[in-house]
């Protein structure tokens, strides 16, 4: 059964199949692949799910996308407790379909320990509001406004998940809401540093593997901005390097990506 009306909640309703398996559902949009920050944010909330301490937060993901993910069938993610620590908790996650795993996931938990705090302020960016930015009219589950660019290499965005209600005040859900919004930008860097003129009709990107860190609790429902930088493009493949920050400029996450960006040969 698929899931015609993508909302993030829905998405994040994964089935409990046995004690360490899970199945997701994927919306119809028409497309070629499942959006990959679905696949994350899916694979982590399979992993929160075997926590024996659910208030653990999640400090960092690394994960690795095999098979482009097919939308009209449904993802089973298969958990590994890896350890269960007295200050750390790691599972690692694969999500498969019919043709055999498309995605691996590992992820780790800490509890929080009080100590200095230091993060650089947005304000140095020197970005417009979202207001301002321009809207990008791609996924129906969050609302991405781009930054306009005129520096190689580089793109950046605000993104919140789209609802007409705020989301439930779970600081778990929001950082499976920064999971999914992670994975908009990166590419878009990647290209805007291709150094010949660049079309998506003449290349195909797709990513390869993702990792994030979660350094503050951040509101996935409110304004982000994901800020994206190109630090090599090599045979086809590029990383890019990335920030996010809330609006006030406080430094929630880092985040970095590796993508393929093959050029089409036309017939």
């Amino acid at each position: 059964m698929t899931n015609p009306h993508p909302d993030l909640l829905g998405l994040l309703d994964i089935e409990q199949l046995a004690a360490d398996l899970f199945v997701a559902q994927n919306p119809q949009r028409g497309r070629t692949r499942v959006y990959g920050g679905q696949v994350v944010a899916q694979a982590l909330a399979a992993a929160m799910a075997t926590l024996d301490d659910p208030s653990r937060p999640v400090h960092s993901l690394h994960s690795y996308f095999i098979r482009p993910g097919d939308e009209s069938k449904p993802i089973a993610f298969d958990v590994d407790r890896i350890r269960d620590g007295r200050s750390f908790t790691t599972r690692r996650v694969v999500g498969r379909q019919t043709g055999g795993a498309i995605f691996n996931l590992s992820a780790s938990f800490h509890s929080y320990e009080p100590d200095a705090e230091v993060s650089p302020s947005v304000a140095d960016l020197d970005v417009p509001p979202p207001e301002e930015c321009t809207l990008e009219e791609w996924d129906d589950v969050s609302e991405i406004r781009m930054v306009p660019e005129s520096l190689p290499g580089r793109a950046r965005a605000w993104i919140r998940i789209a609802r007409p209600e705020r989301l439930p005040d779970d600081p778990a859900l929001h950082n499976l809401a920064i999971a999914y919004s992670s994975d908009h930008v990166p590419m878009d860097a990647i290209a805007n540093g291709h150094p010949a003129p660049f079309d998506w009709d003449d290349f195909m990107g797709a990513s390869l593997d993702h990792s994030l860190w979660f350094h503050r609790p951040a509101r996935g429902d409110e304004w982000l901005l994901f800020d994206c930088r190109l630090l090599s493009l090599a045979g086809s493949r590029g990383i890019a390097q990335g920030t996010v920050h809330t609006a006030n400029g406080t430094h929630v996450a880092t985040l970095t990506q590796e993508g393929l960006l093959r050029r089409l040969r036309h017939r």
